[in-house]
């Protein structure tokens, strides 16, 4: 989070600081080197640092609190009063350090949102704790507090269980102080997913009692429920199941009695499978992330063409309503209150419908994406959408032509199969626009293609479409205009597939492209 970002510390929160820190420093301590207390997972500064982080410095003198309370009450170090304190403002000030890194790197994109973003959360969590964990060292042995020799034992296995701690905690942790993160735990361990808990609970069962855990023979097994969470559930998947996988490990440690080095390996193994399944558990997040935004823009460039073609549809009955209703005005003024009036009337109710129909297919696509299927002429469709460039072509001096077309009909929805023409259209008038005006064609014909298909087709005389071309024609976002989208043909290919239809490019020197469509069958067999 950005300085901006920062919260303030209520005494709630500091409060829940010092007594989760003292909690989680407590249940975490497993073995003992030197007085140490040396634990190979060390959950707490996972919490020191995330508060830190939300709430700048202001948490700085509950964690030093916490710190000093750790030490005398679960570690029961016995400490000289100044060397105490200033190893507890000395990691104090190494926790804040590093937090003020993340939120200056990281910004407010959040730890956990993308690849880079979980990659630099490691590196700087891993070198902050590394180094805050040497210079406490140095001050313990420069206090006098342990020798060199107890020092180099137990600097290793002390700097394991920081950096194993916070990089297996701080994601649950995180995910528990923020109120959405704490919804989704809560609707992953209620809902269909929490089959999670029961694949867990039986990898531990089968690792640790069927797997002769000296020698981990089957440790892997334990990556099959974080792999199987975080490829189903994202990062909040992986992140449970992590911390669930941990807490079977501490209990079962505890149980079986494990020594320190085969906690340590464990640890550290548990490490790699957590840091595996949080890769996997954003890769999904942003998968999943992309494909909603992709599907927003594609559904909102679509609602764009639609409205393109709606235009089309409304212009003509608004037109007949106002023509109608100045006829209506001019019966009146004459007197006029007899047939011919309710004549006009019941025309104005007519178009008033029609256009009130256009709205509402309009809304219904914007919510539901719905489509209304008819019967429609294909000679009366390819006509109208001909029509509607004609103006188009007198001006630009382009010579379009809809030649022969067979007589046969299409079950489909007329404006969506509009807006594929138009912009087949569009696309054929902008190609030959680079053509000198005596060579400025545009064709559409049609032709069957086997029983019960007819192939349109819509020919221009323009550059055509090149092998390179046509391999990313129909892709999203890919497009040959400096102002275009490159989305009216990745809609139009959609909308020919849900039609049952095909939709391709030629390679040329000329632009062809082909639209193959079902033909209603009954008038398919009467041609």
């Amino acid at each position: 989070m950005p300085r901006s970002a920062i919260r303030p510390l209520g005494w709630r929160d500091a409060f829940l600081l010092v007594f989760g820190y003292l909690a989680l420093d407590w249940a975490s301590h497993i073995h003992f080197l030197h007085g140490l207390d040396v634990t190979p997972w060390s959950p707490a500064p996972a919490l020191g640092l995330l508060f830190l982080v939300r709430h700048g410095k202001q948490a700085a003198p509950p964690l030093a609190l916490a710190i000093l309370a750790a030490d005398a009450w679960t570690r029961e170090l016995a400490l000289p009063g100044l060397l105490a304190v200033g190893l507890a403002l000395q990691l104090t000030a190494g926790y804040w350090l590093t937090a003020h890194i993340l939120r200056l790197r990281l910004g407010s994109k959040g730890f956990f949102v993308d690849r880079r973003g979980l990659i630099d959360w490691v590196t700087i969590a891993v070198v902050g704790t590394l180094l805050n964990g040497l210079l406490f060292f140095a001050g313990l042995t420069l206090g006098g507090y342990l020798s060199q020799a107890a020092a180099s034992e137990a600097l290793l296995p002390h700097l394991l269980g920081d950096v194993v701690g916070v990089l297996i905690s701080m994601p649950l942790l995180a995910m528990l102080l923020d109120a959405r993160g704490r919804a989704r735990l809560r609707r992953l361990l209620i809902g269909r997913e929490s089959l999670s808990l029961l694949t867990t609970g039986g990898a531990l069962a089968f690792t640790f009692v069927a797997g002769e855990m000296t020698e981990f023979k089957y440790f892997p097994v334990l990556f099959l429920p974080i792999a199987w969470a975080a490829a189903r559930q994202g990062l909040a998947g992986a992140v449970l199941t992590v911390g669930l996988t941990q807490v079977g490990i501490v209990l079962a440690s505890r149980l079986l009695g494990f020594s320190w080095f085969i906690q340590f390996e464990l640890e550290v193994l548990v490490l790699v499978l957590a840091l595996a399944g949080y890769f996997i558990g954003i890769v999904v997040d942003e998968k999943q992330r992309l494909s909603a935004e992709l599907q927003q823009t594609l559904r909102l460039a679509a609602a764009g063409e639609m409205a393109g073609a709606l235009s089309h549809e409304l212009h003509q009955p608004l037109t007949a309503l106002l023509a109608y209703t100045r006829a209506c005005q001019q019966l009146l003024a004459q007197g006029e209150s007899g047939q011919r009036l309710f004549d006009v009337i019941d025309r104005v109710v007519a178009e008033s419908q029609r256009a009130a129909d256009v709205v509402s297919r309009l809304r219904d696509f914007f919510r539901t994406g719905t489509t209304r299927l008819e019967r429609i002429e294909l000679r009366e469709l390819l006509a109208s959408a001909v029509a509607r460039f004609l103006t188009q072509a007198r001006q630009q001096g382009v010579e379009l032509r809809l030649l022969a077309t067979p007589a046969c009909a299409l079950w489909a929805d007329r404006l969506q199969l509009e807006v594929v023409l138009r912009n087949l259209l569009a696309n054929a008038f902008e190609a030959t626009a680079e053509r000198p005006l005596a060579v400025r064609q545009v064709r559409v014909s049609a032709e069957h293609d086997g029983a019960g298909r007819v192939c349109i087709t819509v020919e221009d005389s323009g550059p055509g479409v090149s092998e390179e071309m046509v391999e990313h024609l129909f892709e999203a976002f890919h497009s040959s205009k400096a102002s275009g989208l490159g989305l009216g043909l990745a809609i139009s290919r959609a909308i020919v597939e849900a039609h049952g239809g095909s939709l391709w490019a030629e390679v040329g020197e000329r632009g062809l492209f082909r639209l193959l469509l079902p033909v209603e069958e009954a008038s398919a067999h009467a041609i």
